[in-house]
C-alpha cells in the first residue's frame, strides 16, 4: 500500500512529546495524520466519529469496542502505545480483519522506576513528612529499611524483572510468583520462585505486575489481602481492576496492611470521594507508570513502526492478532 495515500489517527496525548522528530517523520511519510482532538482517552463514540476513512491507528488508552470500530471502513491495524489491549474488542477487530499489535517492553523500565519509588515512599512515610514540614511540623517518623525485608513480585514479566534487578542492590529478599515464569533470570538474579499463597505470606511488600485478563481481575480480593502479612505493603502499578478497592479499604483501615501505592484505579481518574485517597496511608498517582521520556519515546517508536510495517503489507514486530 502506498503510504502517502493513508490516513492514520493518533490518540496518545504523549505521542512525541519527548521527541519531535517521532510527529515530524511520521508526517513526512503518510498523507495525513489526525491527532486527538481531546487531549484525553477518547470514549467509543469519539472513536466512532474519527475512524471513518482511516488506514491505521496509533492507539492510547481509547475505548475501541464493537461500535467504536463499525465505522472503520479501511482500518487495517489498530497499534497499541502500551502493552495493554483490555480497551480493544479482539474479536471484533478480528472479525473486520483489522490487525492489532502492542509496545511490550518499551515502558518496562519506567513503570517498575515508579514501583521501586511507591515502595520507598510508603517505607519512609515520604509524602506525609513533606507535608508536615511544608506545615511548619517536624515528626520523627519511625520508618521501614527494606534491608532484610522481603518483597514479594506477582508477575515476573518484563517489569517485574526490571523490579527485581533494582531491588538487587537494597539487601532484601525477594520472591516472585508467576504460572510462566523465567527460571534463569530468577536463579541469575537470586529471585526466589514461589507460590503465591507463599509470596502473600512471606513478604512485607506485595507489587503487582499482572496483566488485566478474567482470572486477575478483582484478584487482590478480601482472601488474597487476608492473606498478606499482617502489617505489609501493597503497590499496584499494573490495572486497577486488578484490585477491589472496597476490599483493600477494609484492609487498610483495620491496619491489617499497613500502607498501599496505587498507580492505577477501577475508575479514573477516581472520584475525589474516593475513600482510599482520604487515608494518609495510601499513596496515589495518576498512573504515569509510562509516562517519562525514555517510556514515550520507546512506545511511540515500536507503535509507529508496527503501525507503518502493516500499511506496506510487511509483518509487525509485536503482533497481537
Amino acid at each position: 500500500m502506498n503510504l502517502k495515500e493513508c490516513r492514520l489517527l493518533v490518540t496518545p496525548t504523549s505521542y512525541g512529546k519527548n521527541d519531535p522528530r517521532l510527529k515530524l517523520e511520521l508526517e513526512a511519510q503518510v498523507g495525513e495524520v489526525i491527532y486527538n482532538p481531546t487531549g484525553k482517552p477518547l470514549s467509543s463514540a469519539e472513536v466512532e466519529r474519527l475512524l471513518p476513512g482511516i488506514d491505521g491507528y496509533i492507539a492510547g488508552l481509547d475505548a475501541i469496542d464493537a461500535n467504536a470500530l463499525r465505522t472503520g471502513d479501511r482500518l487495517k491495524v489498530i497499534s497499541r502505545y502500551g502493552v495493554g489491549v483490555d480497551n480493544v474488542d479482539l474479536n471484533a477487530a478480528r472479525e473486520k480483519g483489522i490487525i492489532v499489535t502492542n509496545t511490550p517492553g518499551a515502558n518496562s523500565v519506567s513503570v517498575a522506576e515508579l514501583a521501586l519509588g511507591l515502595i520507598l515512599a510508603l517505607a519512609r512515610q515520604i509524602p506525609e513528612a513533606v507535608e508536615a514540614v511544608h506545615q511548619g511540623k517536624w515528626p520523627r517518623y519511625a520508618g521501614v529499611s527494606l534491608e532484610g525485608k522481603t518483597i514479594g513480585i506477582l508477575g515476573l514479566g518484563a517489569i517485574g524483572k526490571q523490579l527485581a534487578r533494582r531491588l538487587s542492590g537494597f539487601d532484601c529478599n525477594v520472591l516472585a510468583f508467576d504460572p510462566f515464569a523465567d527460571a534463569a533470570f530468577a536463579e541469575e538474579n537470586h529471585v526466589e520462585l514461589n507460590t503465591m499463597e507463599m509470596v502473600l505470606e512471606r513478604s512485607d511488600f506485595i507489587s503487582l505486575h499482572l496483566p488485566l485478563l478474567p482470572e486477575t481481575r478483582n484478584l487482590v480480593n478480601e482472601d488474597f489481602l487476608d492473606r498478606m502479612k499482617k502489617g505489609s505493603f501493597l503497590v499496584n502499578t499494573s490495572r486497577g481492576e486488578v484490585v477491589d478497592e472496597t476490599a483493600l479499604l477494609r484492609a487498610l483501615q483495620s491496619g491489617h496492611l499497613k500502607g498501599a501505592g496505587l498507580d492505577a484505579f477501577t475508575i479514573e481518574p477516581p472520584d475525589p470521594k474516593n475513600p482510599l485517597l482520604a487515608l494518609p496511608q495510601v499513596i496515589a498517582t495518576p498512573h504515569l507508570g509510562a509516562q517519562t521520556d525514555g517510556a514515550t519515546r520507546n512506545m511511540g517508536w515500536f507503535a509507529t513502526r508496527d503501525c507503518l510495517a502493516v500499511l506496506k503489507n510487511e509483518a509487525p514486530a509485536f503482533r497481537i492478532i
